[in-house]
């Protein structure tokens, strides 16, 4: 059912604010959210100034941030009672806005996605710590695969000669980023000692693995200025790949959406995740990331699953900063 009923400023604050929580390389928080004319729908825009350009030079994280920002937006769609009709980059690759939202529908079902994932926007983090060795159940990897698939990506849930393959692949970018001067210091400018809107506090970079079996992303240079603590990591983690047959910026629209479907899904079923994303960052060691058994495909992101503790929050821009004001129809 249509409704015309413009939407108030406590619902574009709402959608804000999610769309705001949504994970990014580095949390570097790069969108902004336009309200259409009308006030019945949501334009997603990339704020481009916060591009993490030396690891992502053709803006394929930057993307994939905005897909899981406007799953966010959806999901509190939902939780408005409207439902949101997408349409991914109206104006064509590389053009902005990358997506825009017609809420000017009366949601069909409370629960669009099976569940209420609304309140895991905002318990959702990403973990820097040890998990157990509890290994995930296979109905729950289950719904995790169908949850990835309803958004047109493959989620792949390795085997151990995969997580491996994968874990090898990761500490030979890592061992590389560390060679590299200049995305060596944009990794440390991200990197922050006192109170901000973005960025990744101390409290976040969790751990690192005293048996060297997980690489964990090094913010804070080579030697550290500031270490984190070593722990024993999970023997062997559990993770997944999320792989799209095209490599365009509609699939890293779409591969944003999954990762943040499946990361809310997690979190409501208990289950913890960070991102393994060194390796997707260097072309040579992303292109072996595909399993060759597995025919054509690009991965976009490398998931860490597991249970253990859910990770400190991350700071978070004000709504004021990536809410535009609304403006009259013509």
């Amino acid at each position: 059912m249509t409704t015309e009923t413009a939407l108030t400023t406590a619902d574009l604050h709402l959608l804000a604010e999610a769309g705001g929580l949504a994970p990014s390389l580095h949390n570097s928080q790069p969108w902004r959210f336009r309200p259409t004319p009308d006030l019945l729908g949501l334009e997603v825009r990339a704020d481009l100034s916060r591009a993490v350009q030396a690891a992502d030079p053709d803006l394929r994280a930057l993307h994939i941030s905005i897909g899981a920002a406007l799953f966010n937006l959806r999901v509190a769609a939902a939780h408005l009672g409207r439902e949101a009709a997408v349409r991914l980059l109206p104006s064509g690759e590389g053009a902005q806005p990358c997506a825009v939202l017609d809420l000017s529908t009366q949601a069909r079902t409370p629960l669009p996605f099976g569940a209420d994932l609304y309140p895991a926007i905002a318990g959702r983090h990403s973990s820097r710590q040890p998990f157990t060795n509890r290994d995930v159940p296979e109905a729950l990897v289950a719904e995790l695969i169908s949850a990835g698939r309803d958004e047109g990506v493959t989620l792949t849930v390795l085997e151990e000669d995969g997580v491996r393959r994968v874990l090898a692949l990761t500490s030979e970018a890592e061992a590389a980023m560390a060679a590299d001067v200049t995305r060596e210091a944009e990794t440390r400018r991200w990197l922050r000692l006192e109170p901000s809107y973005d960025g990744i506090p101390l409290a976040a970079l969790g751990s690192h693995d005293r048996d060297a079996r997980v690489p964990m992303r090094g913010f804070d240079g080579h030697p550290p200025h500031h270490s984190t603590p070593a722990e024993r990591f999970e023997a062997l983690p559990q993770l997944a790949t999320l792989t799209t047959h095209l490599d365009s910026r509609a699939e890293w629209l779409r591969t944003g959406q999954a990762m943040e479907r499946v990361w809310l899904l997690a979190t409501v079923r208990g289950l913890r995740a960070s991102v393994l994303h060194q390796a997707v960052e260097i072309p040579d060691t992303r292109w072996r990331l595909r399993d060759p058994h597995e025919g054509p495909g690009h991965v976009q992101l490398v998931l860490r699953l597991g249970y253990g503790p859910s990770g400190a929050a991350s700071p978070r821009r004000r709504v004021e900063d990536v809410l535009d004001p609304a403006t009259s129809a013509s």
